[in-house]
């Protein structure tokens, strides 16, 4: 079976962390390559750009820790600044990803990808978005799981 490249997105929203859970739990398996993508929006001001890029970073380094019972994944960490949207779908195309894992709340990047960027096909791969119940106690097991096939949406 082939490896796969898995790109999730880090957030600050519990969503995120509880999708990555999800996701090393239910789908990722060892060898595979998991990139954790932090996008910070841009700012003329360096020193803001700069701490912003840091609190991305130790954020997502908080995610890395969640991939340590994943036998032989390679886990990156990408952090960028940009309009989330297009970083996302940049960055995925870039790496030939195979499937992306979000977490879905209300702010999420998802709601704001337009039919415009779906009828390109600029989204090559497989979605899987989690959603965590409002009122769950254990976030494994009150978690919703939606597969977004992009060809359906077209």
């Amino acid at each position: 079976m082939e490896n796969q490249k898995v790109v999730v997105v880090v957030e600050e929203a519990a969503a995120a962390r509880t999708a990555l859970q999800w996701a090393v739990r239910n789908y990722v398996r060892g060898g595979d390559s998991i990139t954790l993508l932090y996008v910070c929006p841009a700012t003329r001001s360096r020193k803001k750009q700069r701490n912003l890029r840091l609190r991305g970073f130790h954020l997502a380094l908080s995610f890395k820790d969640l991939c340590n019972g994943i036998a032989e994944a390679k886990v990156e960490i990408i952090v960028t600044e940009g309009e989330q949207v297009a970083s996302v779908l940049s960055l995925v195309n870039q790496i030939g990803a195979s499937t992306l894992v979000v977490g879905l709340h209300e702010h999420s990047f998802l709601y704001r990808v337009n039919e415009l960027i779906l009828s390109e096909n600029n989204l090559k791969c497989r979605v899987l978005a989690i959603k965590q119940h409002p009122k769950a106690h254990d976030v494994l097991i009150n978690t919703e799981f939606s597969q977004i096939e992009i060809r359906r949406l077209q």
